[in-house]
């Protein structure tokens, strides 16, 4: 499975991409930082991530990319960035007809370093053994987008197959394809 992870944000995005399957060691196939001037008027920082996001899906095909879910945040103006930069970045993998799943930090956290709670050094140490790297992810938004991908490598899965089977049991609402159409600006 290869899985785009994308750590949101206005003037810094971070992506990663990362081939794998559970219970084996993934391999980093791509990272980097997708960066817009804060001179910029909104709209047109939010064009340049999605036309970046666009390129990224083109060049790495994923099979599903991995979102860093926001919850809330200490100023409400990086909080309300970071969710317009989510959304642009599913916008696009719908657009490129790729699922995007959710993952909270502490999610993503303790799924990489067995601690919900660790901090940003914590994350960009443990990423970097996990996937064998001679040097560490640079910026930290990098790194954590490496360790959304490797999250959902692990957890994914067994995610989807619960929500399968809760569904089959009867919990929560059916999946209903989608039915929009798609823009033609973004072929697979």
């Amino acid at each position: 499975m290869r899985v785009l992870g994308i750590d949101p944000g206005l003037t810094r995005c971070g992506w990663g991409v990362v081939d794998g399957r559970p219970g084996a060691r993934p391999a980093a196939v791509g990272v980097g930082v997708i960066r817009s001037s804060a001179d910029l008027d909104l709209e047109l920082r939010l064009l340049e991530l999605h036309t970046q996001v666009t390129a990224l899906l083109r060049e790495h095909r994923p099979d599903v990319v991995a979102i860093e879910r926001v919850f809330t945040q200490n100023n409400k103006g990086t909080a309300t960035g970071t969710a317009q930069a989510a959304g642009v970045a599913a916008l696009a993998a719908a657009q490129a007809d790729r699922p995007v799943a959710w993952h909270t930090p502490s999610e993503v956290k303790a799924a990489i370093s067995g601690n919900g709670r660790a901090d940003k050094e914590q994350v960009t140490l443990m990423v970097t053994r996990v996937l064998g790297l001679t040097s560490a992810p640079k910026p930290a938004d990098a790194a954590d987008a490496l360790a959304l991908a490797v999250c959902h490598v692990w957890r994914g899965p067994a995610q989807d197959r619960l929500r399968v089977a809760a569904i089959a049991g009867g919990i929560g609402a059916p999946v209903v394809q989608r039915t929009l159409p798609r823009w033609r600006g973004v072929s697979r």
